[in-house]
């Protein structure tokens, strides 16, 4: 019996620390018809959270990005100042951000950009600092 539970411990352990789970880092994906995103980390769906995305004429763009700058407190110089907290920017001007309009998460809002709860904001933005060179933000329709 002893012996039995020892192995599934090490196999379950071992399995925990394959190479691809190590080195899967943090995914983010935004999903726009849906206004989701999923943060998997090490391979592993760990949050779902809505976001709002470009409204009726401006557009979030569709792809695969890593993260190119982080800025933990941003103010648009587009948009007359407007915060940008935890501001994960992937592509120009683009970003993945906190925001304080609430109520607009999980329809389409924003100037382009992918809007967040502050609160998810941080977290993301604390988890995409510590695997930065790991990252990978999708973004699909």
């Amino acid at each position: 019996m002893r012996g039995a539970i020892l192995t599934i411990f090490v196999l379950a352990f071992g399995l925990a620390l394959t190479p691809e789970r190590a080195e899967a880092g943090v995914r983010v994906h935004v999903d726009k018809s849906s206004q989701t995103m999923r943060v998997y980390v090490g391979g592993y769906l760990r949050h779902t959270w809505r976001v709002s995305t470009g409204r009726r004429g401006y557009n979030t763009p569709t792809g695969n990005y890593s993260p190119k700058r982080l800025a933990r407190r941003h103010y648009s110089s587009k948009y007359h100042g407007s915060p940008m907290p935890y501001s994960i920017f992937f592509r120009g001007g683009y970003a993945i951000h906190g925001s304080y309009q609430t109520r607009a998460l999980g329809r389409r809002a924003s100037h382009g950009c992918i809007r967040l709860h502050p609160r998810n904001a941080a977290r993301l933005f604390s988890l995409v600092r510590a695997h930065r060179a790991r990252t990978r933000i999708v973004i699909t329709n």
